[in-house]
């Protein structure tokens, strides 16, 4: 079974009622990690050999966040910043993250049709986690769609539980195996048939 390690960045976290429903869904399952990086470094000062054994320890990582202004919140970005180091993360010899798995879970206020060429927004959500992928493909790992719950003003408590299942079924998933078959042609992992099945 796959660790995961979940990088958790909500600088509202009380006041989000949508990462509420998926953090608390998933918190206690084994072999997943909940690092909130808001909790652990309140002071912004990051211990960057602490976060390189915590890398080391998982296969999955995932950057959960919500989309704040097209990108993630400020700790979520100094994070990146900070801990993927030259010859650690990525360059000549920077191999500490071939191969794992990496992935955004993201939440906005914003509905889907809001992201696209035609919607305010003027871009689609893949394309604003652009800086993301590339991050995951320049330090060697394996980049997967995003998860995304989206629209979260809108949403009823049972429309949360719905995701939030979905989000523990997605852990179960990475757990395990993740078929190329399970996320061809799939712009959100929340699409994808063995997360629909009751």
């Amino acid at each position: 079974m796959k660790k995961i390690l979940i990088l958790f960045s909500h600088p509202k976290f009380e006041k989000s009622r949508a990462n509420s429903a998926l953090i608390e869904r998933i918190k206690d399952k084994e072999g997943v990690t909940l690092h909130d990086l808001y909790e652990r470094y309140p002071d912004f000062h990051i211990d960057v050999d602490k976060e390189k054994e915590l890398l080391n320890e998982h296969d999955v990582i995932i950057w959960h966040h919500p989309l704040y202004w097209y990108s993630c919140p400020p700790l979520m970005k100094q994070w990146i910043d900070m801990v993927l180091e030259f010859n650690w993360a990525y360059g000549p010899k920077g191999v500490a993250l071939q191969d794992k798995i990496c992935l955004n879970v993201i939440t906005t206020g914003g509905s889907k049709d809001m992201y696209c060429s035609e919607g305010v927004n003027s871009f689609s959500v893949n394309q604003f986690l652009r800086p993301f992928e590339q991050t995951a493909k320049l330090c060697g790992m394996k980049y997967l769609p995003p998860f995304a719950v989206m629209g979260t003003h809108k949403l009823n408590d049972e429309d949360l539980q719905i995701y939030a299942n979905q989000y523990s079924k997605l852990i179960g998933l990475l757990q395990n195996t993740v078929e190329r078959s399970d996320i061809k042609d799939t712009l959100f992992l929340n699409d994808i048939e063995k997360l629909k099945i009751s």
